[in-house]
């Protein structure tokens, strides 16, 4: 699986959390504002970072600035 080989991948970006105003998803929990994140993997509408449960997680690039 794609997402088990990206936990042992270098980081590509790192990116600051902005926020976690999310509309349908609990955000809040596995992102904290102000932290920087590894990314791992990017999309042209998602960062995919390892959040706070030690998982690889694909989030909306809204909620970042990058570094």
């Amino acid at each position: 699986m794609l997402h088990e080989e990206w936990l042992n991948k270098n980081a590509i970006k790192q990116v600051e959390v902005i926020n976690v105003d999310a509309k349908k998803y609990k955000v809040d929990s596995m992102l904290t504002i102000g932290k920087v994140y590894d990314v791992v993997n990017e999309t042209e509408e998602y960062y995919q970072i390892k959040d706070n449960s030690g998982k690889i997680g694909g989030y909306y690039k809204s909620y970042f600035k990058e570094l």
